[in-house]
């Protein structure tokens, strides 16, 4: 059962894993060095998290913090949104005040954080040394899961929009990898083994739950609930202006004022290049009751690249606001275009705004026509 603490009004959750591996730390080694080095990295893990927290909440975020085996974080829930600038700020203030807070500790007990030699005096200031300067800089690292890696990942995303996780993720892999390698054939490094192999299973777990496909739709609502308001904007001009490669329209589990909140984040004119997205932005216009916007967009996108669907769309649409020649008329180019006879026909059977038409005998022709196919 996990302990919970609070600390400059943060909640901090203590797992027995954290318990667990400064008791390990402490029968491993067997001297008073161990002691020492156990309760060096207990105290600079909760205070690295505090900065993190702390800056977090100099954010406007919501921050709580976690201590576990081998690792603490810090997790937090943005109210505000929140800059990459200042998201890079969090993710460095947690190894900065852990560094800062460890060499003013061994300058205080006579040792120069800069010269290891001097730390070697004292199983206390060894260990303090190991902690703090040495563990706080490795967390500045570039790589995930990192504090560095999560600080190159604000660059990185404004470069690859969408992708920039996966990159960093495998770029990740690759350096721990190399670094896994040198250290096995290197007796002199190979006491950074458990720390290396913790960091390549938390990459390749991270890998395999990266490999879910998710429409950027849900992406960009995950970064706008989280503050990150210009990825949000990113993420969906990307999704329309780039064509995928699988083609194939992803549900959008979103709430009506989510849709709503991600629309109003669209340029004007809206974007195209991906008839998919296209499609699946004319259908969410059309169910925010924006009909003459999906008409138009979705007669833009067919302009562009001839379909059913968007065709179907601006049917939808055109029937919505009453004009039934229209609605017809895109019916019978849907069917025209036959890309995909079997979505017209669940168009005209399923779709609210097409109820009026559907004894129409030109509709009912072209539903005929379709059931046949």
């Amino acid at each position: 059962m996990a302990l919970m603490l609070t600390l400059l009004g943060f909640k901090v959750h203590v797992q027995p894993g954290f318990v667990m591996f400064m008791a390990l730390i402490v029968i491993v080694y067997g001297d008073e060095f161990g002691l020492w080095l156990a309760g060096a990295i207990a105290a600079f893990t909760v205070i690295h998290e505090l900065g993190h927290a702390v800056a977090a909440r100099q954010n406007g975020a919501h921050a709580e913090i976690s201590l576990g085996f081998l690792a603490g974080y810090a997790s937090y829930i943005p109210t505000r949104p929140i800059s990459r600038l200042g998201h890079a700020v969090i993710s460095f203030s947690g190894p900065g005040i852990h560094i800062a807070s460890s060499m003013a500790l061994l300058l205080a007990l006579g040792s120069s954080p800069l010269d290891p030699s001097s730390s070697n005096t004292s199983a206390a200031t060894s260990a303090i040394w190991w902690a703090g300067p040495v563990i706080g800089a490795l967390n500045l690292v570039p790589i995930l899961p990192l504090d560095g890696g999560h600080i190159v990942l604000q660059a990185l995303d404004r470069l690859f929009p969408g992708r920039s996780d996966r990159i960093m993720l495998l770029f990740s892999i690759a350096v721990t990898g190399i670094a896994a390698a040198v250290m096995f054939v290197s007796p002199d490094l190979r006491g950074f083994g458990i720390f290396i192999g913790f960091l390549l299973v938390t990459q390749l777990q991270m890998l395999g739950a990266s490999k879910k496909p998710q429409s950027p739709w849900i992406s960009a609502n995950n970064a706008l609930e989280a503050g990150k308001k210009n990825r949000a904007r990113r993420l969906l001009v990307s999704a329309l202006s780039h064509p995928q490669s699988n083609g194939v329209p992803m549900a959008l589990a979103l709430e009506t004022n989510q849709l709503r909140d991600l629309v109003q984040l669209l340029p004007d004119p809206k974007p195209f290049g991906d008839p998919t997205n296209e499609y699946l932005l004319a259908n969410v216009l059309i169910s925010l009751g924006e009909f003459e916007d999906a008409a138009h967009y979705a007669a833009g996108s067919f302009e562009r690249n001839p379909n059913t669907l968007s065709a179907s769309a601006v049917a939808r649409a055109s029937g919505a606001l009453g004009d039934k020649d229209t609605a017809i008329g895109w019916l019978r180019a849907a069917a025209n275009v036959g890309t995909s006879p079997a979505g017209l026909a669940s168009v005209i059977d399923g779709s609210p705004e097409l109820v009026e038409l559907r004894e129409h005998p030109e509709v009912q022709a072209i539903r005929r026509e379709l059931t046949r196919l």
